[in-house]
């Protein structure tokens, strides 16, 4: 038995900028974290030649091609393996529609899984392309290219996605006060709703020639943004999320709605200083920036919404268990 942990995430900056239509005429730029959310893919060996795939659902095939869930199908074709496996995921929140990378996760999870099956090292440079190959290319999902990377390699970086469609990838090493007085001044809150990242997703892209001037102005506050860690300007740093969020909720008409306007109004109100819906927009979980000082005021305004405590994350996806006959 395998068992695969892979890292969620939240992106603080330069989201849309990873689409193949913006970078590969800009170069675009990211920042973003891992966060101690994870999904788990278990893969175990079967003595019958079937392929059982175990989700929200629960799929027993005897070819790769009959499987369903688009993701596992095409790992498993990537990486070769084609019979006499059970593949589970589970994940620490709802799977789907919720903004934290989950899908990218998954297939990032997936992949490894699989590889360490057969008994293969792979580097995680090739897990992220491959999962980008899988999720864009392969079943054709319009989204950009962030989620794949910090879920493979952990941490808190910053990524450079340069037009010939290699990736630069700057590990942001700040001090571990530093790093936890950041940590201390985000709070994060469940909306109470889900969205399909598909349809925001697929406006937002055919939206990019008209919005170029957004996502280079949104590029240029992911540098101002690793600009202000290094300098331990954190309230700026929060600021700049709100800045960023206004910029955001221009790219597509489902990114916000009035209800998220509402929450975000309330919470800046009772004084966070910025934030965002995390992910494509729509619903899902509210990322805000606040000072300690001012926290109990927004967790009372916003009372109503379940906070999701979370810590940053190191570790890119790893194998945590691996016991084979």
């Amino acid at each position: 038995m395998i068992v695969v942990r892979t890292p969620l995430r939240l992106s603080f900056f330069g989201g849309g900028t990873d689409f193949a239509g913006y970078y590969r005429r800009q170069g675009g730029t990211v920042v973003s974290t891992a966060i101690d959310k994870y999904v788990f893919v278990i893969v175990k060996e079967r003595f019958d030649e079937k392929i059982y795939v175990n989700y929200s659902q629960k799929e027993i095939v005897d070819r790769v091609d009959d499987l369903k869930h688009e993701l596992v199908r095409e790992a498993m074709r990537v990486t070769g393996v084609e019979r006499g496996i059970e593949i589970t995921t589970l994940a620490d929140v709802p799977s789907a529609g919720t903004g934290l990378g989950s899908s990218s996760s998954v297939t990032v999870g997936v992949l490894q899984a699989l590889y360490t099956f057969q008994g293969r090292i792979v580097e995680y440079d090739t897990l992220a392309r491959q999962a980008c190959e899988i999720e864009i290319e392969r079943c054709g999902k319009p989204i950009g290219k962030q989620d794949q990377y910090i879920a493979a390699f952990g941490g808190m970086r910053l990524f450079r996605f340069l037009p010939d469609d290699s990736v630069q990838t700057v590990p942001l090493a700040l001090s571990l006060p530093l790093s936890q007085r950041l940590n201390r001044n985000l709070l994060l809150f469940y909306t109470n709703s889900t969205r399909s990242a598909g349809s925001v997703l697929a406006e937002q892209q055919n939206n990019i020639p008209a919005r170029l001037a957004f996502l280079n102005e949104m590029r240029a506050i992911a540098e101002r943004g690793r600009a202000c860690l290094y300098q331990g300007e954190l309230d700026e740093f929060g600021r700049l999320l709100h800045e960023s969020w206004e910029l955001k909720k221009g790219l597509a008409s489902g990114v916000s709605n009035e209800a998220l306007d509402a929450l975000y109004t309330t919470a800046r109100q009772a004084g966070a200083l910025g934030g965002k819906i995390a992910g494509a927009g729509g619903g899902g979980f509210l990322l805000l920036y606040c000072p300690l000082d001012k926290q109990d005021a927004v967790r009372e305004a916003l009372r109503h919404l379940r906070e999701l405590p979370f810590a940053f994350e190191r570790d890119g996806s790893k194998v945590i268990f691996n016991v084979q006959r």
